[in-house]
């Protein structure tokens, strides 16, 4: 694994409206995706954790500041530059986004039909290959509608790493599901980013649970953020928002069970 950021938030801020209604979602905003790694962006709703993705993507254009993807300004890229640069991307969106018409094998087939000059028997046992390590051989001819949610998760996981991405994106993917199947989806991120070596970022409310998963812990709130390199730093910080944040999210049941083993 190479130590060097693969992604970069130097001094990003974005603002919604004008004049006195302007929102500031991000004020100033540093952090370095390191690769081969997972970092956790975690904050409350409307903090601003989506629309750093969008900003990291060229989705949206930062007020001020710069976003560096593999060495390269994303605000100063051509159409054509953002159209080669998404390709490093995979994104798993919070509904999974399939198509409720196609089966589960065309929905994960659909990036490699568009994208990749590859023959029908190629796509078919690349296709087949990823169901069988997601745990889904057996499924390809059932419709979204016939699936679980756990299920659809892993369709939408399967269809974003069928361009091999060097980067995935993951955002809310735990979203309607209940604690068991979360857990289960937790497992297959921890196990897909060890075989398959993407760097990823995960967007979740679903705290604590989901800093199992981080190398590195990001908390986004009042447009700013603060970067941890464990969830146990989170509990030691001095600064009081944090501490507000753990409890309210964390809970006093949890920060004394992982003090006591500090």
């Amino acid at each position: 694994m190479r130590h060097e950021p693969v992604i970069r938030l130097i001094e990003v801020s974005k603002s919604f409206g004008a004049g006195e209604r302007a929102q500031r979602v991000l004020d100033g905003v540093n952090l370095d995706i390191v690769e081969g790694t997972t970092t956790v962006i975690a904050g409350a709703s409307g903090q601003g954790k989506s629309v750093t993705l969008k900003l990291i993507l060229g989705l949206l254009a930062p007020d001020r500041g710069n976003i560096e993807v593999s060495g390269r300004e994303v605000g100063r890229m051509g159409a054509g530059e953002l159209r080669e640069m998404r390709t490093e991307f995979g994104v798993l969106f919070q509904g999974s986004a399939l198509f409720d018409s196609l089966t589960v094998f065309e929905n994960i087939a659909l990036p490699l039909k568009e994208r990749a000059r590859l023959k029908a028997g190629e796509i078919r046992e690349r296709v087949m290959r990823t169901l069988e390590q997601l745990d889904m051989a057996g499924h390809e001819d059932k419709y979204p509608a016939q699936l679980s949610g756990g299920m659809k998760k892993r369709v939408g996981l399967a269809r974003a790493l069928q361009m091999q991405p060097r980067i995935m994106l993951f955002d809310e993917p735990t979203t309607g599901l209940d604690p068991a199947r979360s857990m289960e989806i937790y497992q297959l991120f921890y196990r897909t980013q060890k075989e398959f070596g993407y760097t990823s970022i995960i967007v979740s409310h679903d705290i604590p649970r989901i800093f199992d998963l981080a190398d590195r812990v990001a908390i986004l709130h009042d447009g700013k953020m603060w970067t941890f390199d464990s969830p146990e730093a989170i509990l030691l910080s001095g600064e009081p928002l944090i501490q507000d944040f753990v409890t309210l999210t964390m809970g006093e049941v949890y920060r004394s069970g992982q003090v006591e083993t500090l």
